[in-house]
Order: structure tokens, then sequence, then C-alpha cells
């Protein structure tokens, strides 16, 4: 998949992962969510450096627990 976008969004994205969806979102989010995840772009820069990309780390993270 070609995304015009790609350089835009490596330069945005806060995932400590060089992976090849890296700046490519769908892909990136297609992933993520067939391993019931969310990406890292979901979670503050401290929170995403635990590497924990599950769904009660995002409540965590954003204070909705």
């Amino acid at each position: 998949m070609d995304c015009a976008r790609q350089e835009k969004n490596r330069a945005d994205c806060n995932c400590t992962y060089d992976c090849e969806r890296k700046g490519i979102c769908c892909q990136c989010l297609t992933y993520h969510r067939s391993m019931n995840q969310l990406p890292a772009c979901y979670f503050s820069a401290k929170a995403e450096k635990t590497y924990d990309r599950s769904f009660k780390k995002f409540a965590e993270d954003r204070n909705l627990r």
C-alpha cells in the first residue's frame, strides 16, 4: 500500500518501534486491532515507553479508570 502522507505521519509518530507499518496509519491500526491493542499514538509518551498497548493501559494513561 502506498500512503502519500507516510513521511509526515512518520515524523509525527511517537512509536518507539521502527516497523514496516510506521507512518502508514491504516496498517498500524489494523495490526494493533487484530491483537486487541491500540497503537502508540493513543498513548502519552511516558505510557508508550512501557510497550503496553492494552485498553487497560490506555484507560490508566488517560485517567479513565
